[in-house]
């Protein structure tokens, strides 16, 4: 919860504000009692009216003083929760753009999304509470106890017996609670996770008639995660009854011994009337401490989930520029003898011998070597899982390699900042994201490009065509992932997005593959006319996509298996041949 204070000290004397009208408001709040028990016990057997108005008038202003006080207070708590948890939001959603690729595989996508909705909720609503019942509850308890300790000893004594108990098992119940409640939240990662699969990939559900397989899938996630809240509920809950029983038990006590004192001349009959208000107001302040454990138990385990993620550390650190590799070798990007493994450290001066060859059997690369020239073009071939994506992961340091050195410009890619170097490349991902809002956002992305550039972009990427099909054109609304395009058009639009800042290096993971022959023909002839001084990298399944580029890698399993043009290619590598006669008949 440590992590919580440098968001709420800012507030701090909102807070403290806040909550002393909360004080206020509940010290009011106890004196109503004690002038019920004066009214009845010394105005009323004076039978005078003007005393009773008085007297009554004094209890309906210390309600309205109470009400005052009190909605202030919450108005207040409502604002510092509010502000806060904008805060915290802003800085968790600003961590999750920042994650290394290593640090977004190991906590995943549904995690984050669960941690920036649940996680957020439960630090909310108690940030919140601890404002108001934080300091209403103990002060109930408390107050109310001191109070009927001055109206009678005898009585108030119960009260005495009664409390550390309550408040006992209130505690230990509580630290019973947090851990049953993290478990929760990890469930309901799980949750959202399959959520998320299946509705990106609801058309496929569909299509192979798999919803019975995925509701049953969907359902043990989410009876598991109702175990867990049950179990974690029902041990929070605990506390509720039991202080009820034992309140129950005294105020019998207090009823009937209060009975006796009364016909004793002992006691007075207001101060039983009084004393059974201050239970109550008693009981409030128990079950809300229990309330407040049982937010500090989600809100503990959230913060915790919060902070392991906006506390992460920057796992992938710009060095300085005398600290990257240097290379002889000519080449606007250089891959030197580059291994990588999802499984290895990254850091190539603290991988031993002995650990690399551990690691070496899970490797996705394996001692790649290539450069390409400034304005120059590579294509990249490999079946499925070759290592193909993983090349351009390392290029835009998304992930270190293990061993060997990137560079780009002359300069090892550690030594970039990572938006200056973000910003030399334009890219289409497999899978890329078309979002909700107009075509002319989607193509832009918040970059400077004027409207000339947004329209040589469309129409390089042979998107113009459709786009202006649309009454309102490049103002269209695209749907949620693009569920009003087609393929072929979402792709288009991809790569009119990669095209418009003109970048210095182009990277088409993929990016074709939804495109008929002669789009994607015109293409690539587009761009080598209209991007000529662009460095152009190309992962394609179809040799007629890269097999006019200056140099082509085949890969197979992580590692390069040939390299060279279209031609030597034909000549020197089997697996580039069987490609080239399964999509395009015989060897030419």
């Amino acid at each position: 919860m440590k992590h919580l204070w440098k968001y709420l000290k800012k507030y701090r004397w909102i807070i403290m504000g806040g909550m002393g009208l909360k004080l206020c408001g509940t010290l009011v709040e106890l004196l109503i009692p004690y002038v019920m028990e004066h009214l009845l016990d010394h105005v009323v057997p004076g039978k005078e009216l003007a005393p009773v108005l008085m007297w009554g008038g004094v209890m309906i202003l210390l309600a309205c003083c109470t009400r005052f006080l009190n909605v202030t207070a919450n108005r207040t708590a409502v604002r510092v929760a509010r502000d806060n948890i904008i805060s915290i939001r802003r800085d968790l959603f600003h961590a999750a753009l920042n994650l290394s690729g290593g640090q977004m595989d190991e906590i995943g996508l549904p995690s984050l999304i669960s941690r920036m909705t649940t996680d957020t909720y439960n630090v909310q609503n108690f940030i919140q509470s601890v404002q108001t019942l934080g300091i209403r509850a103990p002060i109930m308890l408390v107050g109310g106890i001191a109070i009927t300790l001055t109206m009678d000893v005898g009585l108030a004594m119960i009260l005495c017996v009664m409390a550390p108990i309550m408040i006992a098992l209130v505690v230990f119940v509580s630290a019973k609670g947090i851990p049953l409640y993290d478990k929760v939240q990890q469930g309901m990662d799980d949750i959202v996770r399959i959520m998320r699969e299946n509705i990106t990939g609801i058309r496929v559900v569909k299509a192979l008639s798999k919803e019975p397989y995925e509701m049953r899938r969907f359902g043990s996630a989410n009876e598991t995660t109702t175990r867990r809240d049950i179990r974690a509920s029902i041990t929070m809950a605990l506390p509720g009854p039991l202080v009820t029983l034992f309140l129950n038990i005294g105020l019998t006590l207090v009823v009937l011994i209060g009975a006796r004192r009364v016909h004793e001349g002992v006691t007075q009959p207001g101060v039983i009337l009084a004393f059974l208000t201050y239970f109550n107001m008693i009981l409030m302040g128990v079950m809300g401490l229990n309330r407040v454990f049982m937010m500090l138990s989600k809100a503990n385990a959230s913060a915790a989930r919060i902070a392991k993620v906006t506390g992460l550390p920057d796992d992938l650190p710009v060095l300085p520029k005398e600290e990257g590799a240097k290379t002889d070798r000519d080449g606007y990007i250089v891959f030197d003898h580059v291994s990588f493994s999802y499984a290895g450290d990254g850091d190539e001066k603290n991988v031993s011998a002995a650990a690399f060859a551990g690691a070496s059997r899970q490797q996705c690369l394996k001692d790649i070597d290539f450069s390409i020239r400034k304005g120059g073009s590579l294509g990249i071939i490999g079946a499925t899982g070759s290592g193909k994506t993983t090349i351009i992961n390392l290029l835009m340091r998304f992930y270190d390699a293990d061993r060997g050195h990137v560079l780009v410009d002359g300069r090892d890619v550690r030594t970039w900042d990572r938006d200056e170097l973000h910003r030399r490349f334009g890219v289409v991902f497999q899978n890329d994201a078309i979002f909700a809002d107009t075509i002319r956002e989607n193509v832009v992305f918040g970059r400077d490009v004027d409207e000339q550039a947004l329209r040589e972009a469309l129409t390089d990427a042979m998107a113009a065509g459709f786009v202006d099909r649309y009454e309102d054109g490049a103002e269209h609304e695209a749907a949620i992932h693009g569920g009003n395009f087609s393929g072929g058009q979402k792709q288009r639009l991809l790569i009119a997005r990669a095209l418009a800042a003109r970048p210095d290096i182009l990277v088409l993971d993929d990016a074709s593959s939804a495109l008929d022959y002669q789009t994607d023909a015109s293409l690539r002839k587009a761009i080598r006319e209209h991007h000529g001084d662009t460095t152009l990298i190309v992962i394609a399944q179809r040799i007629s996509s890269i097999m006019n580029l200056d140099e082509i890698i085949v890969l197979d399993e992580g590692e390069m298996i040939g390299k060279g043009t279209h031609e030597e290619l034909l000549q020197s590598c089997p697996v580039y041949r069987e490609i080239r006669e399964t999509q395009m008949g015989e060897v030419s």
